[in-house]
């Protein structure tokens, strides 16, 4: 019998427990509780949906991206370096750092790889489900304040941030030996409220695993950006083509008519369900809530609608709170009394610009930006 849609998925959300030799219900580990391991070093635990409660996620529970080993750092010997296109180089402390004025920025991180699972064929990398992504209150410097200090030059087009985690990438495309993990932004973009090198997540310093002492947080766009373990701001007279900005982390871009790589950046509209669950069971005859989050990077959600016939017609759902920018905000819809038999249950987001989640995947962004409707099917019994 040829395998269906649901067991390819359902396989393929079991495949690194499987392989680990863990059941898909074990912790990943202390200090993680419930989270799901991806892959255990470089570590990547995935936040289950369905322990989504409040808009803000507890550290503990917030989702790990790590491309290489987690880096050693000395706190005491740890500098931040501003340097390249800029008037007066300089670098800090820690404590020079962290005394400098703060800012407050709320903003969701979502891995650009997420709900990869859902791309069939399969395709290379980690095999996300939906919860690669969180929603934190970061503390920290924006970085435009530093900026400022350095004085940028004229010739000044990007601001490249290089963390202090190394590694060797060999498989095709390779890398050319050790390389650290750095991306670019446009100056433009750097300078924008919504950037923030950040010392502080929920009220903490920011854990290990999530890039302590420093890491950032680049509002609006893929998790990618946020670069964590940051040691280097490079302000550079030329884009960027680093490995993470060229070889990996982008996407064919039609122009006159002809396929361009360009950088992955700005998060799409998506809305995510966090009950029920794939192939949950429901209770006919008894209302039920669906519940979940919605996202649209740079912009706020406008709305979110269910279709529980597979997108064939759509309700509104209820916004739980204010949609802003940068952050995502819960939603929940009254399935009033649902009958027996099966059914196909899908959540889209629309901003306020009126961009909304596509029914069908576009194969020129590769293996990232996946916010293509996918239905949860369900039982009701």
């Amino acid at each position: 019998m040829t395998p269906s849609r649901r067991d390819f998925v359902r396989t393929a959300l079991a495949a690194p427990f499987l392989a680990a030799g863990l059941r898909a219900d074990q912790p990943a580990r202390p200090g993680f509780p419930g989270l799901i391991v991806r892959a255990h070093e470089p570590r990547n635990l995935e936040f289950p949906l369905s322990e989504l409660r409040d808009p803000i996620v507890p550290n503990e529970q917030f989702f790990v991206r790590s491309h290489f080993a987690v880096p050693p750092v000395d706190v005491k010997a740890w500098r931040l370096k501003v340097e390249g296109a800029v008037e007066k180089p300089f670098e800090l402390t820690y404590e020079e750092l962290t005394k400098l004025p703060p800012r407050t920025l709320t903003a969701t991180l979502e891995c650009a790889g997420n709900g990869r699972v859902h791309l069939a064929p399969a395709v290379p990398g980690l095999q996300w489900g939906q919860g690669a992504v969180g929603n934190a209150e970061w503390v920290g410097v924006p970085l435009a304040a530093l900026l400022e200090r350095a004085g940028l030059k004229d010739k000044a087009v990007e601001v490249i941030l290089e963390g202090a985690d190394t590694g060797q990438i060999n498989s095709d495309p390779k890398s050319p030996g050790v390389i650290h993990f750095a991306r670019s932004l446009p100056v433009e973009k750097a300078k924008s409220d919504g950037v923030l090198l950040a010392h502080q997540m929920n009220g903490e310093a920011i854990p290990v695993s999530h890039g302590h002492p420093l890491r950032a947080v680049v509002g609006g766009w893929y998790g990618m950006a946020s670069v964590k373990w940051l040691t280097r701001v490079v302000v550079t007279d030329r884009p960027f083509q680093g490995f993470f900005q060229s070889l990996d982390y982008s996407i064919f871009e039609r122009r006159d008519g002809l396929p361009t790589l360009v950088p992955v950046t700005a998060i799409q509209p998506k809305a995510v369900l966090a009950r029920p669950g794939l192939s949950e069971v429901i209770p006919a005859g008894k209302p039920f809530r669906l519940f979940g989050a919605a996202w649209a990077g740079e912009r706020a959600v406008a709305k979110v609608e269910v279709s529980l016939d597979g997108g064939k017609s759509w309700t509104g759902a209820k916004l739980l709170g204010e949609a802003k920018p940068l952050q995502w905000v819960l939603w929940e819809y009254a399935w009033d009394r649902p009958e027996k038999g099966t059914a196909s249950i899908v959540a889209r987001a629309t901003d306020d610009m009126g961009h909304t989640q596509p029914p069908a995947r576009d194969p020129d962004r590769r293996q990232y930006m996946i916010n293509h409707l996918v239905p949860t099917p369900v039982t009701v019994r």
